[in-house]
């Protein structure tokens, strides 16, 4: 016969569960998506601001200077936007948390009865409803813990790195807006527009599909999906640039 747990194991064991299902999302949900992110945010905008300047004018050196600076902008822009967004996430569970905490203080009955209706969506009734209800609300750690999963779908945010977070956008940002630049290196600006929009489309399909492969759905829908969004930012780019460099008459800069 097992060993009884005390409340103090029993309390300990949850903690460690509820990280190990933590680690286990960052691990595999968090950093792709964060990969994602950045890569795809990077590609996109950089693929659109360097055909609209190859468009607008012939000069290379002005395209790669535009791309450049995209490029480093729009990185430390994402990575920003990454430490901000998931300190503002650990703000809002730790405001939640001390929300719950202060009403199963001052209002037990409006919580417990919370905690009953939770369980009567589950499926249970009666003397094993009430069961239930009692186990959680006589140990507070739990309460808290089902409070703030079951009530508002928050999990503990413990394994979340603000810092690891912003530096993987920031990274998957500059790679991603490196590679529409990649051409405009070396060949000709009518070349390279075409080479780079082959180049943005392909990595586009592989990573939609790679995502599909790896979560759920069908890899050719994911990459198509993916690769329409670089196609609709390089279009759109392309021809603003094309109208607007007619506009003011950079075509006639030499390249």
């Amino acid at each position: 016969m097992a060993k009884k747990r005390t409340k103090k194991e029993i309390k300990e064991f949850s903690r460690r569960v509820q990280l190990h299902m933590q680690h286990e999302k960052q691990g595999r949900g968090g950093l792709l998506s964060e990969v994602i992110l950045g890569g795809q945010d990077g590609l996109v905008n950089v693929l659109g601001i360097v055909l609209g300047v190859a468009a607008a004018s012939s000069d290379r050196f002005l395209v790669l200077i535009a791309g450049m600076v995209a490029t480093f902008a729009e990185s430390i822009s994402m990575a920003a936007v990454a430490y901000t967004s998931t300190r503002a996430e650990q703000d809002h569970y730790r405001r939640e948390l001390e929300q719950e905490k202060w009403e199963m203080e001052h209002l037990p009955e409006v919580e417990t009865e919370e905690i009953r209706l939770i369980y009567m969506k589950k499926g249970y009734r009666g003397k094993e409803l009430e069961k239930v209800v009692k186990n959680i609300t006589s140990n507070k750690e739990l309460w808290l813990s089902v409070m703030m999963n079951e009530e508002l779908g928050l999990s503990t945010l413990e394994t979340q790195q603000p810092l690891r977070s912003a530096a993987i956008v920031g990274i998957s940002a500059m790679v991603g807006s490196v590679l529409p630049l990649v051409p405009f290196f070396f060949l000709p600006v009518g070349e390279a527009i075409m080479a780079s929009l082959v180049l943005s489309t392909i990595v586009l399909f592989a990573v939609g599909a790679y995502k599909a492969k790896i979560t759920v759905g069908s890899w050719v829908k994911s990459g198509i999906e993916m690769a329409a969004v670089g196609m609709l930012a390089a279009i759109t780019g392309y021809f603003v640039g094309k109208f607007l460099g007619g506009w003011f008459g950079l075509r006639s800069v030499p390249g």
